[in-house]
């Protein structure tokens, strides 16, 4: 519960464009969009892409670990890995070994997909992180993680 709270913003403006979730809103908005245009061009979309991004690192990732890491609910991951697999850039076993995790794998097509895309949507996070001062983006990083943080207790 929050206590001590006031109504007032943490700083002197009235305009709420200029409010922190504001501005990170439209930040992420303009990545959105960026990178929407460039994966369409290779029949992807955000939550898919990212999906064969966590694959690549961490194969054998299960469809809730997945979700929980493309901010997706698991049901829509489930929709996004079934996509994925009938597009045959993952595979997936029919059953589970064990419990109800069926971990997934990217395969040749779907390495070959990720690899096709990487350059174009490294190359937007390159355009978006050259805005600022090289010597800012760790703290800016780290204040980001500890902001995400507060609001997740």
């Amino acid at each position: 519960m929050l206590e001590n709270v006031s109504a007032e913003p943490s700083h002197p403006t009235k305009d709420v464009t200029q409010h922190v979730g504001y501005v990170l809103k439209r930040t992420q908005a303009a990545l959105r969009g960026a990178m929407d245009k460039v994966l369409r061009e290779h029949g992807l979309t955000v939550p898919q892409y990212a999906t064969l991004e966590l694959l690549a690192l961490h194969p054998g990732m299960s469809n809730a670990d997945l979700a929980r890491a493309t901010f997706v609910t698991r049901q829509s991951g489930n929709v996004v890995l079934r996509g994925l697999q009938e597009e045959g850039l993952i595979t997936r076993p029919a059953t589970a070994d064990h419990g109800r995790a069926r971990p997934a794998h990217l395969t040749e097509e779907g390495n070959a997909r990720l690899a096709a895309v990487q350059a174009a949507v490294y190359a937007i996070e390159q355009r978006m992180v050259e805005a600022i001062p090289a010597q800012r983006l760790a703290v800016l990083l780290a204040d980001l993680d500890r902001m995400a943080a507060a609001l997740e207790e």
